[in-house]
């Protein structure tokens, strides 16, 4: 992989007439971009975030608002809603100016040093950007099988954002990564009864929930997969197969969720002019890109010569890097190192 060598300081530019240059701007709400914002309002910068989602948290909101997180320094176990809630109240500490439903399309270096972000609706301007957008634009992985597309919001789900509808229904859950284990152990106890099937005996999941599936009262088919959805105005009936004997087994459900992943999409940020490596943008140590003030932190960054974690917790880290040194970018007198909180009233 290719390394980014430091960008050059650039002097403190004066506002052009007529616009409100920000300090920092992140690019995104999840819990990355709502961290790093905390942090830039700790270093004193006025701070701004556009989101393209109609509310904060990200992933975190739409995907799986419902699931528990195990791996946030502080908490023993956390639901993703209520993380989003606690880093919302954070971060709004500071006050930063909020731009929600804003796709940032592209992003351009101006001769006096300031970037230009534009969005469907606005311009936006700024000293510097860190760029915190995961993984880019999601959408679920589908299967190409009319029987199961026609019950689409009709009992098949490729998300929970809301437990309820769940409530003492048969569930079946097809997958064998982080979300399909997750999901099925979350709902164990809320729902009737959960299947999960896999179609081999490897998971994609954590080991540790894995084992926890293995000893819970879910039932768990490995080989298996989902041929076809049978039902009237709802699902009814599932059938699936082993893979290794091609025997059918139909199962009376009410509730399908799919957990078959993600396709990810950068989108415009690829026109940008940044140095990207197959799905993520290359930065240096100092979470820089090759672009003179402009940052990237979590799912999105990948550093030159190290190694890149997807997870929150390292996030975190990496946003708190890239905000610190942004504030020595826009004012070389400062430190990058911004003292212990503990020495902070907020």
């Amino acid at each position: 992989m290719a390394t980014v060598d430091p960008v050059p300081v650039r002097k403190r530019e004066a506002p052009a007439e007529g616009r409100d240059v920000y300090d920092i701007t992140l690019i995104g709400a999840g819990p990355v971009g709502l961290f790093g914002a905390f942090y830039a309002g700790l270093r004193e910068m006025h701070t701004k975030i556009i989101e393209a989602l109609p509310e904060p948290g990200g992933q975190l909101a739409v995907l799986y608002p419902e699931k528990y997180i195990y791996d946030v320094a502080g908490f023993p176990r956390i639901l993703a809603k209520d993380l989003v809630r606690q880093l919302v109240e954070q971060t709004m500490a500071f006050n930063p100016t909020m731009c929600y439903g804003e796709r940032v399309l592209d992003l351009k270096r101006e001769e006096n040093g300031i970037l230009r972000l534009t969005t469907e609706t606005a311009t936006h301007w700024s000293r510097t950007v860190v760029i915190c957008a995961g993984v880019g634009a999601f959408a679920p992985n589908k299967m190409d099988n009319p029987t199961i597309t026609r019950f689409e919001g009709k009992g098949v789900y490729y998300f929970v954002k809301d437990k309820r509808p769940f409530r003492q229904k048969r569930i079946l859950v097809v997958g064998g990564g982080d979300s399909a284990v997750d999901w099925a152990l979350g709902l164990k106890d809320w729902a009737s009864e959960v299947t999960l099937i896999h179609r081999r005996d490897g998971f994609r999941a954590h080991e540790a929930s894995v084992t926890e599936l293995m000893r819970s009262p879910v039932h768990v088919k490995l080989f298996y997969e989902l041929k076809e959805l049978h039902g009237n105005h709802a699902v009814q009936e599932a059938v699936i197969y082993d893979n290794k004997t091609m025997e059918e087994m139909r199962l009376p459900v009410d509730a399908v969720l799919l957990s078959l992943g993600f396709r990810a999409d950068l989108g415009p940020i690829t026109e940008w002019g940044l140095h990207i490596d197959k799905r993520s943008i290359v930065v240096n140590g100092r979470y820089e890109t090759n672009i003179p003030g402009v940052y990237a932190a979590g799912d999105i960054a990948a550093p030159a010569d190290s190694v890149a974690l997807s997870l929150i917790a390292t996030g975190f880290g990496e946003v708190t890097v890239a905000v610190n040194c942004a504030k020595n970018y826009i004012d070389p007198k400062s430190r990058i190192f911004p003292g212990h909180s503990s020495e902070k009233r907020l």
